[in-house]
């Protein structure tokens, strides 16, 4: 009972997510890649499905939870979007923390359940991605492949 009840605070927390649109001169690319103008900035600390990975739902359903992930990021982008770079990545994007309407972003997606926490790298995010996993939110109410195996299959 105790595990229901902080689910729905969480659920409450995350509030009703809407689609809108993000500046002209902002692009999500996916869960955990945007660009701000020519600035290519991946998400620190944190791993979303690829935009064509499937996952299955608690039925055991396919469903594209790449775009539900992106579609996510999307909805918690607003004008006022902040990235505070840390690193650059070994493709020449910044590696930043990200932030937008008073949150962290990075946080959020995880939290939400629609990237993981990258530990490798940094533990930030290791508590929200346990709050996510019990409550089986986004792409913990079924079965997934982790993003980092996804891209070793399928490099091309």
């Amino acid at each position: 009972m105790k595990i229901r009840s902080f689910c729905y605070v969480l659920f409450a927390m995350l509030g009703v997510v809407s689609l809108a649109q993000a500046k002209s001169d902002i692009y999500v690319v996916d869960g955990d890649s945007i660009f701000i103008g020519k600035r290519e900035i991946r998400l620190s600390g944190i791993d979303a499905p690829e935009y064509h990975q499937t996952c299955k739902n608690a039925d055991k359903q396919n469903y594209p939870c790449g775009l539900k992930a992106r579609e996510y990021l999307i909805s918690l982008v607003g004008d006022d979007l902040r990235c505070d770079k840390i690193t650059m990545d070994k493709y020449h994007r910044e590696v930043a923390d990200c932030f937008s309407k008073g949150k962290n972003i990075n946080h959020e997606m995880v939290a939400a359940g629609w990237a993981v926490a990258y530990t490798r790298y940094t533990k930030d995010y290791a508590e929200p991605e346990k709050d996510a996993r019990r409550c089986k939110l986004g792409i913990w109410q079924g079965k997934f492949m982790q993003p980092e195996f996804y891209r070793i299959l399928n490099k091309d």
